[in-house]
């Protein structure tokens, strides 16, 4: 490591640790893409950590939905009819399939596939 990766871990805040250490981790996953690089109305693949879920109806119908974070930014991911899912939950890391849009402003997957990924010492 070089004496200005160094300085600049040094001054880093947390924060900006965290996002470094999960886009190297989304770098290792084969075939995924990075969340600020996901075009729209495509099919994609990411890979990273579940920030928040949050159960919130649609129009009456039930919908999970969960904040993935890569490093690079954060992708929604909603779940159409389901309360729950064992798994999904703060803290999980994750690997998404599915076809992105943007909703509200924000990148978005309804219904992704995923695949639970071991956490950082399991």
């Amino acid at each position: 490591m070089s004496l200005k990766e160094r300085l600049r871990q040094l001054a880093a805040s947390q924060a900006q640790i965290e996002a470094d250490e999960e886009r190297a981790d989304a770098r290792r996953a084969v075939g995924c893409t990075a969340v600020d690089k996901l075009p729209l109305r495509s099919r994609a693949k990411v890979s990273g950590v579940i920030r928040s879920v949050t159960f919130r109806p649609r129009d009456g119908v039930p919908a999970l939905e969960a904040e993935l974070y890569d490093g690079s930014g954060s992708l929604a991911l909603v779940w159409l009819g389901r309360r729950e899912i064992a798994g999904i939950a703060p803290g999980r890391r994750l690997m998404v399939d599915g076809l992105v849009c943007q909703v509200e402003g924000r990148r978005t997957v309804f219904n992704p596939r995923y695949e639970l990924r071991a956490r950082p010492g399991e």
